[in-house]
């Protein structure tokens, strides 16, 4: 296959996004650290899924045009930090895209190496080991690939291939990894997206996983449980990891009968953590448990052992955390989240989309109902978080988020964002790994560089600025400033978003209000296409009062 074009990328899309959707809750077993979008599986998954049902509406023959859906879905769908990372590897594929009717071998691996490049900028402090690195491998490996082939279908192998080996690699270069006997979670993710595309490719058929997993994916499955399940070395109940395997002797199984229920309910008396597999010949055995040497007895009755594994957990976990952990109070996780942010906005789609992307909380607030400073604080006090970042959204209630942040008595800062638009850019440059610091620094950078537009009505008669405003007019902002005043909705719209855009820009989001009908908002996308056709559109229902388009231009 020397070429690919939009549906057929398509077809790749919707494949890797249901070969990953059909593997996520392995992808979860792999999380090792404990933050509050620990779920990489379930993370990544929706994320994807949001670009293949993007991808899906607006596939076309043009590739480049159906990479751009893709890259829309995930950037509007991404969740968690390796949904992040994943919408910015396909942000920069669909950006180096853009042009092409279809890509040939060499095109194909260069648009993945560009969309690694993105994903790199799109991180404060890339971290080796993890979904970067095995997208990074992976890349180069199809580029060189590229090199030697014209074939698409042997570029997309030769990324799979990699991105396995790097994927087993990743353990080597985080340690945590290595000790707690996982890859990482976010890059397994991402080989499961390119195993599909290349199933896709080949129009093979991908296996739906099996209800059993091996028995190494369920060791690294439990080993994960057990690393979440506590946060000191103290907490640590049945302290050492236990791995045998059972060799049947025909003598003993006489003697003692093996059945694998009653196996499994006699072994769990002795700690948790338990896995049996057995076939006809052999027993294989993982437990965590304060008796390894009853459980080797016990598994003696039916044959002889091999395999033989004991690890002390507890030495391990202090050589992870550092000596000095066990003497830190213990947080339950259920009552305390290391980060949240917590917004501010009006309108149930508005709500929906700033949670979609990483709100925490969303307080209902805005024009004619600013929270107060105790309605902010109670947000924070119920999410139970270490540290927040909060996000006002208006400029009326950035007194109210300060004072806030001052009763508070966690780690809090205010990113005074004054519209929706810039606080939708900030959360999606939220990194849950940085400090309160680094991230309102980055945050304000982020949301700096949105243009918002929005469109309201007048209660009166005024004159502002050299213009004449008649009460019941439509009123068009450009940030804090009216430009526009008329009686025609779609006038006002039209001025608005002719003043908001300039050659530079490249999307515009458009949240449409409660009052405004689809058909009416589709109207205006297509007047953004026909006016100003290097604009991206994206356009959501925000039902929000009161204001009937909020804008925003980057």
């Amino acid at each position: 296959m020397n070429a690919i074009d939009g549906l057929k990328f398509a077809d790749m899309v919707r494949m890797g996004a249901h070969h990953l959707h059909q593997n996520a809750d392995y992808v979860d077993s792999l999380n090792v650290f404990p933050v509050p979008d620990g779920d990489t599986g379930t993370n990544m998954n929706l994320s994807m899924t949001s670009g293949a049902k993007e991808t899906e509406a607006h596939a076309q023959p043009h590739l480049g045009k159906t990479a751009q859906a893709l890259s829309k879905g995930l950037l509007m769908g991404a969740r968690g930090n390796s949904g992040v990372i994943l919408s910015q590897l396909f942000r920069g594929f669909g950006k180096a895209v853009e042009n092409e009717a279809e890509l040939n071998s060499r095109k194909f691996a260069a648009a993945l190496q560009y969309g690694v490049e993105t994903a790199y900028k799109a991180v404060m402090k890339p971290v080796e080991g993890t979904i970067l690195t095995v997208a990074k491998d992976a890349s180069k490996a199809g580029v060189e690939k590229a090199g030697q082939t014209d074939d698409v279908i042997a570029v997309m192998e030769a990324v799979v291939k990699e991105s396995i080996a790097s994927l087993k690699r990743t353990p080597d270069l985080l340690p945590v990894l290595k000790e707690v006997g996982v890859v990482d979670s976010g890059g397994q993710g991402l080989v499961y997206v390119y195993e599909g595309f290349l199933a896709c490719l080949k129009g093979e058929a991908l296996p739906e996983r099996s209800s059993v997993e091996s028995m190494d994916e369920l060791v690294n499955a439990e080993h994960h449980r057990g690393v979440q399940g506590f946060m000191n070395t103290e907490d640590i109940v049945f302290g050492y990891c236990t791995e045998f395997m059972v060799k049947f002797e025909d003598e003993k199984v006489k003697k003692h009968p093996f059945d694998e229920s009653a196996f499994r309910e006699d072994l769990s008396k002795l700690g948790d953590s338990l896995l049996v597999i057995s076939d006809d010949e052999i027993a294989k055995v993982h437990i965590h448990t304060e008796q390894p040497g009853e459980a080797l007895n016990y598994g003696q009755k039916f044959g002889s052992l091999i395999n033989m594994k004991i690890e002390n957990m507890r030495e391990q976990h202090i050589a992870i955390v550092g000596k000095n952990h066990h003497t830190k109070p213990s947080v339950d996780k259920k009552d305390k989240h290391p980060y949240a942010v917590v917004t501010v906005a009006m309108g149930p789609g508005v709500a929906d989309l700033l949670r979609s992307i990483g709100a925490s909380v969303v307080i209902e607030g805005g024009q004619t109902m600013n929270p107060s400073t105790e309605d902010i604080v109670k947000a924070i006090q119920d999410v139970e978080a270490e540290k927040v970042i909060i996000l006002p959204n208006n400029k009326n209630i950035v007194m109210a988020a300060n004072q806030a942040a001052e009763v508070l008595d966690i780690d809090a800062a205010v990113v005074p964002t004054k519209s929706i638009p810039e606080g939708l850019a900030a959360i999606l440059a939220f990194n849950p790994e940085a400090t309160v610091e680094e991230n309102s620094r980055v945050m304000s950078e982020a949301s700096s560089q949105v243009k918002t537009g929005q469109i309201t009505y007048s209660i009166r008669d005024t004159s502002i600025d050299g213009i004449d405003i008649q009460k019941g007019d439509f009123m068009g902002l450009s940030g804090s400033k009216i430009i526009v005043s008329n009686p025609s909705l779609d006038d006002v719209m039209k001025t608005l978003i002719d003043s908001l855009i300039d050659e530079d820009d490249e999307i515009i989001t458009i949240i449409y209000g409660e009052d405004v009908s689809e058909e009416q908002a589709e109207a205006m996308a297509n007047y953004i296409e026909q006016q100003h056709d290097h604009m991206e559109v994206e356009l959501y229902n925000g039902k929000q009062p009161l204001y009937p388009f909020i804008l925003s231009v980057e």
